[in-house]
């Protein structure tokens, strides 16, 4: 059976081609870049509780970095590096292997170097920190949305969680509607393109990962702002069209989680400019709401007549 040493010398160790120094050492060297500050976020991956025993390995190797990358995304953040620390029940090297396959493949795609990281026996853990760079003037964040800006959103919500209450046995998806969804759920992209060009337009921004509602009421708290989304103009894919239980689209629709779109808030002469740059990056992105003065982080969803629903769920808590 390999040790730890051997583990991360034959599956992880890569020359380092941006950092001044990488994996094998005690700490790697990285080299600021002029101009720009780092934008560094953590993210855990859980079985069990993230996700569910016997997942595809290369699949959950590409999301575990997805989920990172999404978060340097809703920052404007260009991607950097990586850490990797891994908790694994045993050396399982075939399972090893097509791990690192779906992750390297995506931090290749991305420019991304793993630099670091730690292995350990344990539960199946992983455990991911992302660094990027941006100018500090151009960084989104979640405090900059002010009373009159519009709310958008790319892509669409939903996909994610209508692959796991199928997998959950809560609904029989068709085998294309299925096969869709579990795309999302497993293999989902990081908009990094759209928060890089986002940079001087939005005035914040977020990732759609525990559900559009409560995301979105970050950037409320965060800003002191209350904000309105319009039901009938969120967009549905096909498949959430076509579930027929349609308390449930509502839920994977704002409360799902997992979808790692961007929201975000831009002026109202800056309409223009966000649908172009849809256009422009071939996304769709929807206009969605709106943000008014009100209780901070107070988000309100309106029916087709402007009359508020009552939500049973807002989105995933780890803890609940």
């Amino acid at each position: 059976m390999p040790s730890e040493f051997d583990i991360i010398r034959r599956y992880f160790t890569r020359a380092a081609k941006r950092a001044l120094l990488g994996v094998g050492d005690a700490c790697a060297l990285i080299a600021l870049e002029p101009g720009t500050v780092l934008a560094v976020s953590t993210d855990m991956l859980v079985e069990g509780r993230h996700f569910l025993a016997g997942t595809d390995a290369a699949k959950l190797g590409h999301k575990a970095l997805a989920v990172n990358l999404s978060d340097l995304a809703a920052m404007g953040a260009a991607p950097r590096y990586a850490t990797l620390a891994l908790a694994l029940p045993e050396a399982d090297e075939p399972w090893l292997a097509q791990f690192t396959q779906g992750f390297f493949a995506l931090a290749d795609a991305f420019g991304v170097e793993l630099i670091g990281g730690d292995t350990t026996r344990g539960p199946r853990n992983l455990c991911i920190t992302v660094i990027g760079a941006v100018p500090p003037e151009l960084a989104l964040r979640r405090d900059g949305a002010k009373a009159g800006d519009e709310v958008w959103l790319s892509g669409c919500t939903g996909d994610a969680a209508l692959a796991l209450a199928h997998l959950n046995g809560r609904i029989r998806l068709a085998d294309a509607a299925l096969a869709h969804c579990l795309a999302r759920l497993h293999t989902p992209v990081p908009c990094v393109a759209l928060g890089l060009a986002l940079r001087g337009l939005a005035t914040s921004a977020i990732d759609v990962s525990d559900g559009l509602v409560a995301d979105v009421g970050h950037i409320g708290e965060r800003s002191g702002v209350a904000l309105e989304l319009r039901y009938a103009e969120l967009p549905r894919s096909r498949a959430l069209k076509a579930c027929a239980d349609e308390r449930l689209a509502q839920e994977c629709l704002l409360a799902g989680g997992d979808d790692y779109e961007l929201a975000f808030t831009a002026a109202v002469d800056a309409h223009g400019r966000v649908a172009a740059l849809g256009a422009e990056l071939g996304l769709a992105l929807t206009c969605i709401g709106s943000v008014s003065v009100g209780e901070p982080g107070l988000v309100s969803v309106c029916d087709a007549d402007g009359e508020p629903m009552q939500l049973e769920r807002k989105g995933f808590d780890h803890f609940n």
